[in-house]
């Protein structure tokens, strides 16, 4: 597309990375529009882009506003504030007052600027959060525009990326042009995904990983070792804590125990890894108690949670012998609580750890094969993926590097964060410039130069919403 001009006009709102902006400048777009509000990534989108970003989306505040300084253009992306209807965060949604509300932002634009296209970005939860109330009022405002709307669930991986990070995607298109009769979802592919396409040969580690994470890995890399080859290793979270313990869990809980203002309900059971609980005050008691249930107000323990406890006591009985010599040796109450979970993602794999890709959650420390990465996440280095030694080209168990991750979201070509911890947290938080490019390419190919394409008359507003 050098040296041809522009087929379509695009603004790029809550940018981050610019994902949007090299998705949609692939395609023959022409970027006019930016906001980014973090002024670290501001600063580099100007210099990725050539574009300033606006600052702060909610000093566009009024209509007049918009229309003097927001240009005309055909198409606007947008990957509106994802945390308010994560299933990560508190999940509040539109009542979050500092990033619910930002999608109204973006519906004012549209309904101000009148673009011809749009595509939207969010975290996949957004289509069931608050039991599908939230979708429902995204997608009747759309349509209330004049657009007519379709929105799906993708991952990179679906398309040959090696990372499985599934989102919502909401695609819009004015009814009065046409609505969506040319655009069609992308077709899924075939290829085989490998994290190794993602994998600098050359790359050196930018931190080390922390001595007591590598000891938490040694520590699950020898669980995997003394499990007898017969004994299939669980598909459920493995919570440690729950070996030895027996304390009530279906209709009795500890919180419901100490409802009353006594701890002498608990006296004759036992907490994380047998520890006793009689002759304990309730404070003392709670120290015991792992954390999944002893939060206040949990009086009742839902289905999903009573499963796992009775899973890893059942799994616990039945392995015994060579389990609690692994907790004499390791001794996993000494660790973090996050450290004394584990998820193997492997089923039917070599029982090897150093093979697979690893992930430091609060939900534990998850291991996958080495096909798909884990979704980066925008949190500190913590959570980045951890490379097994006999796959990450050093021979040394390391995090992926910023580069790399920055492949896995298809943004290999552009200026990232000087430091490390903060493109971490940028990548964490772009959208995938490949999926996007693949969802667009239908949806724009039709715009040409300063107009849309020619007007079709329909007298229906299409609303559909596909989330499988």
């Amino acid at each position: 597309m050098v040296g041809q001009p522009p087929s379509f006009r695009f603004v790029d709102l809550f940018a981050g990375l610019g994902g949007f902006h090299v998705a949609l400048a692939e395609l023959g777009g022409q970027g006019v529009f930016a906001a980014e509000w973090e002024s670290g990534l501001n600063a580099l989108y100007k210099m990725n882009f050539g574009v300033a970003p606006w600052s702060d989306v909610n000093q566009l505040d009024t209509d007049e506003v918009i229309a003097e300084q927001v240009p005309h253009h055909e198409v606007l992306t947008a990957g509106f504030p994802c945390q308010p209807f994560s299933k990560s965060g508190a999940q509040q949604g539109f009542e979050d007052t500092l990033q619910g509300h930002l999608f109204f932002k973006v519906h004012d634009i549209l309904r101000v600027k009148r673009p011809s296209r749009f595509v939207l970005e969010n975290v996949a939860n957004i289509l069931k959060h608050d039991g599908g109330s939230t979708l429902a009022t995204i997608l009747r405002m759309l349509v209330d525009l004049g657009y007519e709307v379709d929105v799906r669930k993708l991952s990179p991986h679906q398309f040959g990326i090696p990372q499985v990070r599934e989102r919502a995607y909401f695609v819009g298109s004015l009814a009065s042009e046409g609505g969506l009769s040319g655009f069609k979802w992308p077709v899924e592919g075939q290829e085989i995904t490998t994290i190794s396409t993602a994998l600098d040969p050359d790359a050196r580690p930018v931190r080390e990983v922390p001595p007591r994470t590598q000891m938490a890995i040694d520590m699950w890399s020898d669980f995997l070792q003394r499990a007898p080859k017969n004994v299939k290793l669980p598909s459920f979270p493995i919570w440690s804590m729950e070996f030895r313990a027996n304390y009530p869990f279906e209709e009795m809980t500890p919180p419901r125990a100490w409802s009353e203002g006594s701890s002498d309900e608990l006296n004759n059971f036992s907490g994380s890894f047998g520890w006793p609980l009689r002759g304990l005050d309730i404070a003392e008691q709670k120290e015991i108690i792992p954390s999944h249930s002893r939060r206040e107000g949990s009086l009742v323990f839902p289905q999903w949670k009573r499963a796992f406890i009775r899973q890893n006591r059942d799994f616990y009985r039945d392995n015994e012998a060579w389990i609690d010599p692994w907790l004499a040796q390791w001794k996993p109450w000494t660790y973090p609580s996050s450290f004394q979970k584990f998820e193997w993602n492997a089923q039917g794999g070599v029982r090897d750890i150093d093979d697979y890709v690893m992930q430091v959650r609060a939900s534990g420390i998850r291991v996958k094969r080495p096909t798909t990465a884990p979704a980066l996440i925008a949190m500190t280095q913590t959570q980045v993926p951890i490379l097994g030694s006999n796959i990450s080209g050093t021979g040394a168990r390391r995090y992926m590097t910023p580069g790399e991750c920055a492949r896995l979201q298809s943004l290999g070509g552009i200026t990232l964060p000087a430091n490390d911890s903060d493109a971490y947290k940028a990548l964490g938080n772009a959208v995938n410039a490949m999926v996007v490019r693949k969802i667009a390419e239908t949806l724009v190919n039709d715009l040409v130069a300063g107009e849309s394409r020619v007007k079709i008359v329909s007298s229906d507003v299409g609303m559909t919403c596909n989330a499988a």
